[in-house]
């Protein structure tokens, strides 16, 4: 049998909170400790995600696209660069 690393969590809730997060728990037939982890964790995936996507108008998306389908052409800088790293990278 393989055992988990557990932490515990605390929180100071009013009782009216107490109350609704019992009868949602007892509605879904969980426990009030299922309940509300699932919840946690469903609001911390949410929350991370609303992080790490980036979300684009749809002016900025027309923008993006046609950055993609005709992009510019490399300055001076970007041309010496890869030539640099050609030249780094050539097998001898």
């Amino acid at each position: 049998m393989s055992t988990s690393a557990t932490a515990r969590l605390e929180a100071r809730i009013s009782l009216d909170l107490h109350s609704l997060l019992k009868r949602a728990a007892e509605l879904q037939g969980r426990t009030m400790t299922d309940f509300v982890v699932a919840a946690v964790q469903e609001a911390a995936q949410k929350a991370i995600e609303q992080a790490e996507v980036m979300r684009l108008s749809l002016a900025d998306q027309e923008c993006f696209a046609q950055a993609l389908l005709s992009p510019p052409a490399p300055t001076p800088a970007l041309v010496r660069a890869v030539a640099r790293r050609r030249k780094l990278l050539r097998p001898e």
